[in-house]
């Protein structure tokens, strides 16, 4: 059975919202969910984004996407830390990385708005919401990260205030993930809000990036995390080369002592790190195939490519792969969310 994310299968708030929002983002990923969630009509008349300062990669997706962004849209210089929840005006603070110390200790002061909003960040959205639903106190704390008692206080602070907004009906979570229809609605059933989209707005921009080889891979920065050896996984990149070139599309944290070694291989073309991948490879033709280790584009990449014929395939991670850093909470976090993404 796949799974698509409807939770529930209509929504359950009215749009458009009038108001105005307040936007935190530290990722192109985040960015591009912040833009759809207004032109969804999630966020209000008006939303103003704060980008996070001094991160390249978003520096390039705010080039494109401040000509595009739709009615409504401000954005505001780049910064260090979001804007606070009590800002003067805003109905409702949007965030996509409430695993963020910036973020939490934020939250964690007083929220004159309305409502907090958490939109994409890649897997952990979908880490969050199942934390949320526990039925134990859970410190909000990344998979990979060996926290100090005061970093684990604070995530465990930041559960029970975004648990206590829920139960207010002041959180909403807006996402393109498959989220467990289980999860959902306990997630549902606690008071929160969830909301799904599948790129509406995205899929009204033209198409830029032509692409020619029959396989794309998207890069993964599990290697460089330290969280799985590097060799293997260049042996699995250079087995795709065997029948076709591959087209490799870096994460923007992966190494360039590693992509240089990839662009040295002479089936294997390196695409310069620009925009979020869900941009760039809208123009696949049937008969393409995109691979990727466990990774939101999984998901993301169907819902904007589930008609045209290209294959995604998700790359399960062998055991031999990982390195010790890698717990085992982490392994089985990635192993089920591949499940879930591919299913």
């Amino acid at each position: 059975m796949r799974l698509l994310p409807v939770y529930p299968a209509e929504s359950t708030l009215a749009r458009p919202r009038f108001g105005h929002a307040e936007v935190w983002v530290e990722s192109p990923l985040q960015l591009l969910s912040a833009i759809e969630a207004h032109g969804a009509g999630l966020l209000g008349t008006t939303s103003r984004i704060h980008p996070r300062g001094g991160t390249t990669t978003l520096d390039a997706t705010l080039a494109t996407l401040v000509a595009q962004a739709p009615a409504g849209v401000q954005f505001a210089p780049a910064g260090a830390s979001p804007p606070a929840p009590g800002s003067a005006g805003a109905r409702r603070w949007v965030t996509g990385d409430a695993y963020s110390g910036r973020v939490q200790r934020a939250l964690l002061g007083h929220i004159a708005v309305e409502e907090v909003v958490i939109i994409d960040d890649g897997l952990a959205t979908l880490g969050l919401i199942k934390a949320l639903v526990s039925t134990e106190p859970t410190s909000l704390v990344r998979p990979r990260s060996r926290p100090n008692p005061a970093r684990r206080a604070l995530g465990i602070a930041t559960w029970y205030r975004l648990r206590a907004l829920a139960r207010a009906g002041r959180l909403l979570v807006f996402t393109a993930l498959p989220v467990d229809p289980g999860i959902a609605q306990r997630f549902l059933a606690l008071g929160g809000h969830l909301e799904a989209h599948r790129f509406e707005w995205l899929n009204t921009q033209p198409m830029t990036e032509r692409i020619n080889e029959p396989t794309v891979v998207v890069g993964s920065a599990m290697a460089v995390d330290g969280l799985i050896h590097q060799e293997p996984y260049f042996r699995w990149l250079d087995s795709l080369t065997l029948d076709e070139p591959v087209a490799y599309f870096p994460h923007r944290r992966e190494s360039e002592k590693f992509l240089a070694r990839l662009a040295e291989h002479e089936r294997i073309v390196v695409r310069e790190h620009t925009i979020p991948i869900e941009m760039r490879l809208r123009s696949l033709r049937r008969g393409q195939v995109v691979r990727a280790l466990p990774s939101t584009a999984l998901p993301s990449l169907r819902l904007l490519l589930g008609e045209s014929g290209v294959r995604i395939i998700g790359q399960r991670i062998p055991s031999d792969w990982w390195k010790p850093a890698a717990s085992p909470e982490l392994r089985s976090h990635l192993s089920s969310s591949l499940e879930l993404l591919t299913s």
